[in-house]
């Protein structure tokens, strides 16, 4: 089935069984010079990675896959990515759980989870490579959906599309992954458009006025949501009533604390 998978033009597939970690081997592969729209895909990762150096359980069964691209935009409008990729995972998993035709809530959470009924069930991680050869530097966009596990030890609720009632193997997750980011990224063209991305950024996240908390390395700031800015930065309206623009952080909704990403 993984050599049949049709692909959008221009993007490309390469799997393996296991592997340290897809956005590993894309960031060697993009130092080394291989061009815009590669995905390394993995049936498991022995050393998986998420935001802030955090391990990122990966056991076979999961979705564990990563997008080299190479945009042509500086990094700061590059990061833009990272939440346009958000969409794109949440519209692949929404159109997996419609063919199954279950209903679960599906919301973003900023900067990189993807959440259903409030727990998480995936992650995405975008880090720059450039090799000393390549004429245009390159992000590698990594993407993790639970499909069948969900790991125990984040501290918070995790859940898979299997505990859903959404039964997915992985060759379908990366079918619906991959045509639905190549819409996105089309649709990004380079920036120029990512007013449309913020507002189906917004469209899919917590509403404004939910209560928020960010935990910035010790340094805890509370108050309601009031959505991104121009740029993809967190708004919020502090306690105190001043507005705070967040460019990094652990979010939690609902009740003060922090939260793994």
């Amino acid at each position: 089935m993984r050599a049949g998978l049709d692909l959008p033009p221009g993007y490309r597939l390469t799997f393996h069984d296991e592997i340290d970690s897809t956005n590993a081997e894309g960031l060697r592969l993009a130092a080394a010079g291989e061009e815009s729209g590669l995905w390394i895909w993995a049936g498991r990762q022995n050393a998986g990675r998420g935001r802030a150096g955090r391990s990122w359980t990966s056991q076979a069964g999961n979705l564990y896959a990563s997008l080299i691209l190479r945009p042509s935009v500086p990094l700061a409008t590059a990061s833009q990515l990272s939440l346009l990729t958000g969409i794109a995972a949440y519209d692949a998993v929404a159109a997996l759980a419609a063919t199954a035709r279950a209903t679960p809530h599906l919301q973003l959470k900023w900067p990189n989870d993807v959440l259903a009924d409030g727990a998480k069930l995936g992650g995405i991680l975008l880090e720059s490579a450039s090799g000393v050869s390549d004429a245009v530097p390159a992000v590698v966009i990594g993407v993790g959906i639970n499909l069948v596990h969900a790991p125990t030890s984040l501290g918070r609720a995790v859940t898979s599309l299997g505990a859903l009632g959404v039964p997915t193997v992985p060759a379908q997750a990366i079918a619906a992954l991959v045509w639905s980011m190549a819409d996105w990224v089309r649709q990004w063209e380079r920036g120029r458009r990512f007013a449309q991305v913020r507002e189906a950024w917004l469209a899919r996240a917590q509403p404004p006025g939910a209560p928020i908390s960010v935990n910035q390395g010790g340094r805890l700031i509370t108050g309601q949501f009031l959505g991104i800015d121009e740029a993809g930065a967190l708004l919020l309206q502090t306690e105190a009533g001043e507005k705070a623009c967040i460019t990094a952080g652990d979010v939690t909704f609902g009740v003060a604390g922090a939260e793994g990403a």
